[in-house]
């Protein structure tokens, strides 16, 4: 029987090393979710967290930490980190194209035995997907009252830099590390301006008797009677939450009063631009 113990515990014995290979597994998933949770209570200094805000004002602000100041505290967490820049296979540059999309980056973190992917597209200042070309789109604005032609410069390897280094840092947040910063990301985006919006037409004319044309709009017109507000409810609610998770509650237990009304939606977006900013 001695030697039958003997012979389990040996080194070469095929049972010994699935054991030793469980408990190493075990080792690691333990010291995973320790390090996950002191990642996740670090707290980064507000002077190291710069928010950009969007210039059309459209979208939420951004929120971004240096990523030499990231790698730097995320090494001191998990200490065996390495990262990885996965290249296009087929160009073997550190980014994919698509001529209609735009240009997406992708980074590999491993760590405490775990290895997650992030992707990020490359953005202008304006958060509109750049590609390797300029293009243009018309946009809506609401002070001339009429359509305008914006353009999206072509990338440069700048961009595609400064963008591998933002999802590094967006990599890290997989592993706890900064994913504060990303909170509110999962909400439904709706633009407070409709690019489609369509442009108003002029005012229809009338002929008077002199021949000469006159606005309708000149004419005084029957004053609307005030109609009941079936949103006013949300209206409410939208102007007393707090948090952004209060307001994901909201969205979520109104989604299917909302989702065809796009001045609610914009209600929305806009307090979840608010709290988030104010929130960084």
């Amino acid at each position: 029987m001695l030697l039958s113990l003997v012979c389990l515990l040996s080194s070469t014995n095929p049972i010994y090393k699935q054991l030793k290979t469980i408990k190493t597994m075990e080792k690691k998933t333990n010291n995973f979710e320790e390090l996950f949770v002191k990642a996740l209570n670090f707290e980064i200094p507000k002077e190291k967290i710069e928010t950009i805000k969007d210039k059309s004002n459209n979208t939420r602000p951004l929120s971004y930490i240096s990523w030499a100041y990231a790698w730097g505290m995320f090494k001191q967490i998990y200490t065996d980190a390495t990262y990885r820049v996965i290249k296009n296979p087929e160009t073997n540059l550190p980014y994919f194209s698509d001529p209609d999309t735009g240009i997406m980056v992708y980074t590999s973190i491993t760590a405490a035995g775990e290895t997650h992917e992030m992707w990020l597209f490359v953005m202008d200042s304006s958060n509109n997907a750049m590609k390797l070309k300029p293009y243009t789109y018309q946009k809506w604005n609401s002070f001339s009252k009429s359509f305008e032609e914006k353009t999206v410069k072509a990338a440069t390897m700048f961009d595609i830099n400064k963008t591998l280094l933002r999802c590094l840092v967006k990599n890290m947040a997989i592993f706890g590390f900064a994913l504060n910063i990303y909170n509110g990301d999962d909400l439904p985006e709706f633009n407070l301006e409709s690019d489609n919006e369509s442009a108003p037409t002029s005012a229809p004319k009338r002929t008077t008797r002199k021949g000469m044309t006159q606005s309708l709009h000149s004419v005084p017109q029957p004053q609307p009677q005030p109609q009941y507000d079936r949103y006013a409810g949300i209206r409410q609610m939208l102007s007393t939450v707090n948090t952004v998770s209060e307001l994901v509650k909201i969205w979520n237990e109104h989604r299917s009063e909302v989702e065809g009304n796009d001045e609610i939606k914009a209600l929305f977006t806009a307090r979840k631009n608010e709290l988030s900013f104010n929130a960084a």
